[in-house]
């Protein structure tokens, strides 16, 4: 399920973004609330089990059996409660993960996301959401009404000591609050830190050989080895700030209790230096000192998972990326009953920072018509093909396919058939690979689009992720496969017999010619041989 509040116009804080994609499983995350806050009902019972357990015992007599069976029942409720919670919690915010990252690698393969950025993005941005969802929403709830239950509950027994459990909650709220701001800025830098190191790691590998071959090894390793030490120096700072907020936080909780310990002492042996309102007994003095550190339970278990709230909203301006810069537009998704032609005016294609990669081109290209589009390297071939698929930024000018503008639709890569130098293979079968042209292609159809392509053998046969079992000229059939499978009547062909020997380039440009029959076909190459079968040749 993809989240909608990804994106959007309005840019929205991090907490209210993450509310946002909260309220997408509001069911299970309201049950979850519900089941957290209930675990205060079994903490009373249990303190109320030993208290009068303790009460019986210390009167002499000795029906203990029912208290001690209230204890025992208040915690085995108490484990099933915590139990539920967590699984509740945990699918929640698994149902929440899932949909930030389909959300994410929706724009990161549109092209809409850097690929660096973009799958740190997907992996470390969207798991730094698991514990707000899974914890801290959950505990957040529990924290604010809990101690007020287990005060009331208090309040029976001794007014007094309720009043100082609530005094104290005041200085510990202020040292939560303190803490947290403390962490937001730390954790904000610590996730910064974490996504520069993964987008540097990743491009390096991209360009590993390139590296080698102009031997910047050693400055590469120390690139990675600076961006290594930052982040363990901004990974240090958080857990510094997380050991001192705790330490505050304890402080603030064993003084409560400590006081809460002594006024009750105190006032069983009747020492008291000022004149209580009430005179306990050992029962009740047992129910309140069972219950004081429970009041501080829930916020010590908001106060460990804080950081998850820090952590969540640090990540979220990398998972929303530039999404608020304006509405997305999405895939054109176009089918033409006949071959349409394609008419370009006046195109300028600029990358960001860059000069002019083609200036001033016009080009009509007739309908059913294979144009070959030729020239030297770095002329603008491939990118002429990448405008039409959004990879390529239309600066000045038009592209028309039909009665479709390129200015309107943003990209026609879900409507044309598109054929690399070296096509994407996903892990699974070859003939898993073939079909990914044409969702719901019937086995027969893969069959004879394989065939066609002259892609024989075990369709069955698993592929990995490298294409590993594939040759060079398998690689191109597949592509041709997939053009052949798909039902578009506009292919597109990136030197589809780029680095190939002559036997198989023959054999290859039969198979292209058959894909070509029927569909308004644009190639961009050097071949001579695919140059020859084409009906128009535009040199750059």
């Amino acid at each position: 399920m993809t989240l909608a509040p990804l994106t959007g116009q309005i840019t929205l804080p991090p907490e209210r973004r993450l509310a946002l994609w909260a309220r997408s499983h509001r069911r299970g995350r309201t049950l979850a609330d519900l089941l957290t806050v209930l675990d205060a009902t079994p903490a009373i019972g249990f303190a109320a089990g030993l208290a009068g357990a303790l009460g019986q015992l210390a009167n002499g007599e000795g029906q203990i059996g029912l208290w001690l069976a209230l204890a025992l029942l208040s915690l085995g409720v108490r484990a099933g409660l915590a139990q539920m919670a967590v699984r509740v919690s945990a699918s929640t915010a698994m149902g929440v993960k899932r949909g930030v990252r389909h959300s994410v690698l929706e724009e990161l393969f549109a092209g809409r996301r850097d690929g660096a950025g973009g799958v740190s993005s997907a992996v470390e941005g969207v798991e730094a959401l698991d514990g707000y969802f899974a914890r801290f929403t959950t505990l957040r709830k529990a924290a604010a009404i809990a101690p007020l239950l287990i005060i009331a509950a208090v309040g029976f027994a001794s007014p007094v000591a309720a009043g100082i459990l609530l005094s104290t909650l005041v200085p510990f709220a202020v040292g939560m609050a303190l803490a947290g701001m403390a962490a937001a800025a730390e954790s904000r830098r610590q996730f910064e830190a974490l996504q520069r190191l993964s987008v540097l790691f990743l491009d390096r590998i991209r360009a590993l050989p390139v590296l080698i071959a102009f031997q910047a090894e050693s400055r590469t390793v120390s690139e990675i080895g600076r961006a290594s030490s930052e982040l363990a120096h901004r990974t240090g700072r958080v857990l510094k700030v997380a050991f001192l907020s705790s330490g505050v936080l304890e402080f603030f909780a064993a003084l409560s209790v400590a006081l809460v310990a002594v006024y009750c002492g105190f006032n069983l042996l009747r020492l008291l230096p000022f004149h209580a309102p009430e005179t306990l007994t050992l029962t009740r003095a047992f129910f309140v000192l069972a219950l004081a550190p429970e009041v501080y339970a829930p916020l010590r278990r908001l106060a460990a998972a804080y950081h998850d709230r820090q952590a969540a909203e640090a990540a979220v301006p990398a998972l929303v990326g530039d999404a608020d810069q304006g509405p997305r537009r999405p895939h054109a998704r176009i089918t033409w009953a006949e071959p349409p032609m394609i008419r370009f005016r006046d195109v300028e294609i600029r990358y960001e920072g860059g000069a002019a990669v083609l200036s001033r081109f016009d080009l009509d290209v007739p309908a059913g018509a294979v144009v070959a589009i030729t020239g030297a390297s770095g002329s603008g071939k491939s990118s002429l093909l990448h405008l039409l698929l959004g990879l390529a930024p239309l600066s000045a000018g038009e592209v028309e396919i039909g009665a479709q503008r390129l200015s309107e639709v943003g990209d026609f890569a879900g409507s044309v058939g598109w054929a690399s130098q070296a096509p994407i293979v996903i892990p699974g079968t070859l003939g898993g690979n073939v079909a990914l042209a044409r969702q719901g292609a019937s086995s027969g159809a893969i069959l004879r689009a394989a065939g066609r392509a002259g892609l024989h053998g075990d369709l069955a046969r698993t592929l990995d992720e490298r294409g590993g079992g594939l040759s060079g000229g398998e690689r191109r059939r597949l592509g041709l496969a997939r053009a052949l499978l798909s039902e578009s009547r506009v292919l597109l062909f990136d030197e589809p017999t780029a680095n190939l020997d002559r036997d198989t380039e023959t054999a290859l440009i039969g198979a292209l010619r058959q894909a070509c029959e029927g569909r308004t076909v644009l190639i961009a190459t050097h071949s001579e041989a695919v140059l020859a079968f084409a009906d128009h040749v535009v040199r750059l």
